[in-house]
C-alpha cells in the first residue's frame, strides 16, 4: 500500500471565483512530489489539540515551507523585518513535530519546517541573514537564489545526496542553534542547511526547496522510511 504523508498548510487570505476568504493553502509542488515519489500527500491545516490523533493516521510527515516562525517561540524580540506571526500554525507545527518523534514517524521538514524542527528540540534561530552574511539566501521575496552546501561524510543527507550539491534558496531566516538535532549540512558561509536527528528514526530538515524541482530524492527516501 502507498504510504500516507502528512504535508503542513497554510491558513491564508485567499481569492478565486466570487470568494475571497481564509483558505487552507500549499504550493501544488510538494503534493505533486510525493505524488511522483509514490505516496499519498494529505493536506493537513493549522488546527488545535489534534497532533496526536493525525500523527496516528498518517506513515509520513512532511513540514513545509511559510512564513517566519513568531520568535517568541524561542524566547526572542522578532525582528523588524520578520513576518506577520502566525501563531497558530506556530504551536501546531512544534506540536506534531514532537508527537510524530515520540512515535517514530518519518519526517522531512523544508525551509520552515527545518526552522520548526530546531525550536521544538530547544533551538533557535538567526532571524535576520542579511545582518551576519553577505551570501545572498533570497534574491527577493517569492524568488529564488542558489548557492552551494556541503554535507557531513556519513550522514544521512549525504548519503541521500553526495558530499555536495548546489540548492537552491529562498529564506532570510536560517537555524543558529539546532538544540538536540546535529548539523550535517550548511552553505559556503557556513548557514546551517541540514539538521538531522542523532538517532536512527528518518527525522531530517533541509533549508532549501527540494519540491521546487524534479530532484525527488528527498521524499523518495521518505516514502521508503514511511513504507518500511
Amino acid at each position: 500500500m502507498r504510504p500516507v504523508i502528512g504535508l503542513t498548510a497554510y491558513t491564508e487570505p485567499a481569492q478565486w471565483a466570487a470568494w475571497h476568504t481564509d483558505a487552507t493553502l500549499l504550493h501544488t509542488w510538494y503534493p505533486e512530489a510525493v505524488t511522483r515519489s509514490g505516496g499519498i500527500p494529505v493536506l493537513l491545516p493549522p488546527q488545535e489539540d489534534a497532533a496526536g490523533q493525525l500523527v496516528a493516521r498518517i506513515d509520513g510527515l512532511i513540514l513545509t515551507g511559510g512564513p517566519d516562525i513568531s520568535a517568541t517561540m524561542y524566547g526572542q524580540e522578532p525582528h523588524p523585518q520578520n513576518d506577520t506571526p502566525r501563531h497558530l500554525r506556530d504551536e501546531f507545527e512544534v506540536s506534531i513535530y514532537r508527537y510524530a518523534r515520540e512515535a517514530a514517524v518519518p519526517i522531512l521538514g523544508i525551509c520552515r519546517g527545518l526552522q520548526v524542527m530546531a525550536v521544538a528540540e530547544g533551538g533557535y534561530l538567526t532571524q535576520h541573514l542579511p545582518d551576519v552574511t553577505d551570501v545572498s539566501h533570497r534574491f527577493q521575496r517569492g524568488t529564488f537564489t542558489e548557492h552551494g552546501a556541503t554535507f557531513t561524510p556519513g550522514s544521512l543527507a549525504a548519503s541521500l545526496l553526495g558530499p555536495e550539491m548546489v540548492v537552491n534558496s529562498s529564506h532570510h531566516q536560517a537555524v543558529a542553534d539546532p538544540g538536540r538535532l546535529t548539523v550535517t549540512g550548511r552553505a559556503e558561509d557556513g548557514t546551517i542547511e541540514v539538521c538531522e536527528a542523532s538517532d536512527d528514526d528518518f527525522t531530517i530538515g533541509v533549508q532549501w526547496h527540494p519540491e521546487h524541482g524534479g530532484d525527488v530524492r528527498l521524499f523518495q527516501a521518505l516514502i521508503d522510511a514511511a513504507t518500511g
